[in-house]
């Protein structure tokens, strides 16, 4: 059985007051700045300075690696899966079969607005128009409203998918929050390593040519060559769904 939506997400704590300086938040990022992975993982996770923390996962290519470790070291912390609606049904159904087989406890499923769905995306095809307008609403939107009640989250991104992401610190301190990123140095062939000593189960997806997964209507296969996000809005310049840089956030859609 799925795991229930989680209604009862109390406010953010008081980290943001004991962090509102740039020198504070600093101090705790260089703290952790030579850490990674499961030793990243198990400090933030015993260290209350971090406050109320959760996961972020989009269940997609490479997520069970990160799921995995946590598993390993919290598999009660909440990760909150954003169910946009848009998925293919093969990364739904991952979502329960990995959930299950890692053993992890907390799965928040996350859902759009269905007033705000009614209001600006009637029929279900605003990404028609405007791709950035559709990810606000059902990704960007529904994570802000998840993370509510936390005052960390951890993130499964990694600094060889280049882009905004080619800096990525092991923690950063962005919109009131510290995201952890426990994978910011792995490389595709260390990942693909950590698999299979693992015997992890990817996406499924994956065997079909999908090497970044978002929503269906937006994600495409990669052709060998091609960069590992080439596939995601392709023929655009778009190359983030928002939930971790969106420059759009607060425009009326």
């Amino acid at each position: 059985m799925r795991s229930q939506l989680s209604t009862d997400l109390a406010p953010i704590g008081d980290i943001y007051e004991k962090f509102s300086s740039q020198d504070q938040t600093q101090i705790l990022i260089e703290k952790y700045a030579d850490l990674q992975d499961l030793a990243l993982l198990e400090a933030v996770l015993s260290d209350d300075m971090f406050g109320a923390i959760a996961a972020v996962s989009s269940f997609g290519a490479d997520s069970a690696l990160l799921l995995a470790m946590l598993a390993e070291v919290g598999a009660a912390t909440p990760v909150i899966f954003l169910d946009t609606g848009k998925h293919f049904p093969a990364t739904i159904d991952y979502v329960q079969s990995l959930s299950q087989s890692l053993g992890l406890e907390n799965i928040h499923y996350r859902r759009p607005d269905l007033a705000e769905l009614k209001v600006h995306d009637t029929i279900g095809d605003l990404w028609e128009s405007s791709t950035d307008a559709c990810c606000d609403l059902r990704k960007v939107r529904p994570l802000e409203k998840a993370l509510a009640g936390f005052d960390s989250w951890i993130s499964g991104r990694k600094r060889f998918h280049g882009s905004d992401r080619s800096g990525l610190q092991s923690v950063e301190w962005t919109e009131g929050r510290f995201k952890i990123n426990p994978l910011a140095d792995w490389s595709a062939e260390r990942i693909k390593a950590e698999f299979k000593a693992r015997d992890l189960p990817q996406n499924p997806l994956v065997a079909q040519g999908f090497l970044s997964i978002g929503c269906q209507p937006c994600t495409r296969a990669v052709v060998p060559g091609e960069d590992i996000r080439a596939g995601r809005w392709a023929d655009s310049d778009k190359t983030e769904c928002g939930i971790h840089s969106a420059p759009w956030m607060g425009e009326n859609i």
